[in-house]
């Protein structure tokens, strides 16, 4: 039974559910209803048309439990409606079902959040920290952006802006998280840009295409993660690197600077340096200083700082840091490496050590773990 398989699937038919009606809360339901459906019948018998499959026992679920709820029965000569017979046509409705999140009746952080649990296949728990908010808050905005949407339709204009960041954040869970969604967030991005002209489409995939280019030296054969500064960069993709380049260079021509934009410029200068001693750092403190006035993010801020690091020294850098919230996410392990690079060992191995605790994922901590244990070693006699 293809798992990968099913998940691409999900996307293009709960839309087909929506386009006949359906509540997309109720859709959702009867969609995961098939999917269970689908992993105890497929195994033994797989169908012809694993789509046309799915959205036929997806639709009947809904018409069930249409039926069963009194408040709608004033909907069921809709509801009863069949499919029609035949495979269920081969068209990709992910990046149409991005949009339908992005509706006009949500907020940006609603219909973000509602995309990435409903489409991105994230868990309530991933997205609330990726908003910086407690899993219990992020729970009821993703049921209050349910219930928001249902019943709506696929005819008002979704927010573009909204549809980008919900892609980043997909892209970045891939990326760096427990789910592999960075190819499918390039794929539909990719799709975008050939629908959009616009400077930020453009921006985001070219920021997109070179982080994954560096994707195959971010990890050691036994899984730990290595830093940009210590990277084989002969394991770079080097033609995903000039395309991104190319897509940049275009988008800023146009003078229209947008985050997604300057945060591009910031991967490609450190994609164009042949070594990390030649990085640089000037340049990207200045970008930095564009991408803060910009969105006034505190990990923006907090990124600036180990830029400044590594231009004005760590003592300037620790200066930087001293202006933010300590309980940013990742704050701790940025001062362990400024530290560091100031040479108080003592310090910097008791903030690896602590920022190991607070790590989102496993191989964040094992490396932080390392990180404190290689310093403590240095200091015995």
């Amino acid at each position: 039974m293809d798992e990968i398989l099913l998940r691409s699937l999900t996307p293009s038919v709960l839309t087909v559910l929506v386009r006949r009606g359906a509540d997309f809360a109720a859709a959702e339901d009867a969609v995961q209803d098939a999917l269970v459906e689908a992993l105890r019948v497929w195994p033994a018998d797989p169908p012809r048309d694993p789509k046309g499959w799915l959205v036929t026992v997806a639709w009947r679920r809904f018409l069930d439990a249409a039926r069963a709820d009194a408040a709608r029965r004033r909907r069921e000569d809709h509801v009863e409606e069949q499919p029609p017979p035949g495979p269920a046509p081969a068209v990709d409705d992910t990046l149409q079902l991005y949009f339908l999140c992005a509706h006009p009746s949500l907020t940006p952080a609603s219909a973000v959040a509602l995309t990435l649990r409903a489409v991105g296949g994230l868990t309530t728990r991933q997205i609330a920290e990726a908003y910086l908010v407690p899993e219990a808050t992020m729970a009821q905005r993703i049921s209050r952006a349910k219930r928001t949407v249902s019943g709506v339709r696929l005819d008002r204009p979704a927010d573009v802006a909204t549809v980008l960041r919900v892609l980043y954040l997909v892209f970045n869970e891939g990326y760096s998280g427990d789910v592999d969604l960075a190819a499918e967030a390039i794929r539909l991005t990719r799709q975008l840009a050939a629908a959009i002209d616009h400077p930020e489409v453009a921006g985001l995939l070219a920021l997109m295409l070179l982080h994954h280019a560096r994707r195959a030296a971010r990890t050691a054969p036994d899984g730990s993660l290595v830093p940009l500064a210590e990277q084989d960069r002969g394991r770079w993709d080097t033609r995903l690197i000039a395309e991104g380049i190319g897509i940049l260079q275009a988008a800023l021509a146009r003078d229209r600077l947008g985050e997604f934009q300057a945060q591009a410029a910031i991967a490609a200068l450190h994609a164009d340096a042949p070594t990390a001693a030649e990085t640089d750092w000037v340049q990207i403190v200045e970008w930095y200083d564009e991408l803060a006035a910009l969105t006034d993010n505190p990990i923006v801020r907090l990124n600036r700082a180990v830029a400044v690091g590594e231009a004005d020294g760590p003592r300037a850098g620790l200066a930087a840091l001293a202006e933010l919230d300590a309980s940013l996410p990742r704050h701790t392990a940025v001062a362990a490496h400024l530290h560091e690079r100031d040479g108080d060992l003592t310090t910097a191995a008791r903030l690896y050590a602590e920022a190991a605790g607070k790590a989102p994922n496993l191989a964040e901590r094992a490396h932080l773990t390392r990180q404190a244990a290689r310093l403590n070693a240095h200091r015995r006699p």
